[in-house]
């Protein structure tokens, strides 16, 4: 047995995000621009390199594996990187294969994801209104996504709803959109806006719904249970006694989840990025390409001992404070 990753803080990370790719088939407003400028593919990570530093991760104590983009359904050959990651969940090694994923292509993967192990997907829909989602997406077509929604559920896969509050956007469709996943036995979670990529300042805080309002507005119906329910992440749960279905609550600005954290995220370069909302990154490209650099668990560690303590987002004082210049596709969420 190896040394568990341990941080400067005590936290144990256990819990990797790999972005397979920088490229999506959407340009969602809050995530990335409409032109937007993709990586050369010669500078991502091959799929055997992808496969080299999860096994590395996972040799060191990481259980759990979520993998984001992008969108990652559009890397080519990508069941190739899922067939690999099942063998550790077959070793025992691994506890979770997972994705988050925006749909469009899970028509296609769905029943091959639940054959290799994975038994969760998160899809990522913020409105149920047809022209609302052409909107925030730009490129994307709703009927695709709940096609996708229906062949995960048809494999057996459990589907869990990620969406973003956004004022002025789905606040009108609070209730719409959770009576529809307790329909359809989906659970929830709702993701408060973050302070990431390109756009003004002015316009994160015109589109941030906090969510203590949006769980306010969710106690006049319904009874608000909270759960001790932990699947990994930083979400806070609920079960909303009248229907029985589970509701998440991601808050990185209204309640701070980072002292909790026990995850970091890989992008599809091979940068080690060890907190969402700060730029401590770690090149593990030399190791795996460089034969005269550090080897790669070496590298691992040396990075794990740089993570902050936390993230520095904050829109308390009416103007956004801790905001990432880069993409939110760029680490992948």
């Amino acid at each position: 047995m190896k040394a568990p990753l341990i941080d400067p803080f005590q936290r144990a990370v256990t819990y990797l995000r790999v972005s397979v790719t920088d490229r999506c088939d959407f340009r969602c407003t809050y995530c990335m621009s409409e032109d937007m400028t993709f990586l050369p593919k010669r500078d991502l990570l091959t799929l055997e390199e992808l496969d080299e530093v999860s096994t590395a991760f996972v040799n060191l104590g990481v259980r759990k594996l979520r993998i984001t983009g992008g969108e990652p359904l559009v890397r080519r050959g990508i069941m190739t990187y899922f067939k690999a990651m099942a063998r550790h969940l077959e070793s025992g090694q691994l506890d979770e294969l997972t994705l988050t994923t925006n749909g469009s292509q899970l028509h296609r993967f769905a029943a091959d994801l639940a054959a290799v192990g994975v038994r969760r997907v998160n899809i990522s829909l913020d409105t149920l209104d047809e022209q609302k989602f052409s909107k925030i997406t730009r490129w994307g077509r709703l009927p695709q996504v709940l096609q996708g929604i229906d062949a995960a559920q048809s494999a057996g896969l459990r589907v869990k709803i990620n969406a973003v509050a956004l004022k002025g956007f789905n606040e009108d469709e609070l209730f719409s959109i959770v009576e529809w996943c307790a329909s359809r036995d989906m659970d929830l979670t709702f993701i408060e806006v973050m302070p990431m990529g390109d756009l003004g300042n002015e316009d994160r805080l015109d589109q941030y719904w906090p969510l203590s309002d949006l769980r306010g507005e969710l106690r006049q119906r319904y009874t608000l249970t909270e759960l001790p329910d932990n699947t990994g992440g930083p979400a806070r749960y609920v079960r909303l006694e009248e229907t029985g279905q589970k509701v998440g609550f991601i808050t990185p600005l209204t309640h701070n989840f980072c002292e909790s954290c026990n995850r970091v995220r890989l992008t599809c370069t091979g940068e080690l990025f060890m907190c969402l909302g700060q730029e401590d990154r770690a090149d593990l490209r030399p190791a795996l390409r460089d034969p005269t650099a550090p080897a790669l668990d070496d590298a691992i560690r040396a990075a794990i001992r740089l993570k902050p303590k936390g993230h520095d987002f904050d829109y308390s004082r009416q103007e956004v404070a801790g905001q990432m210049t880069r993409h939110m596709s760029h680490t992948g969420g």
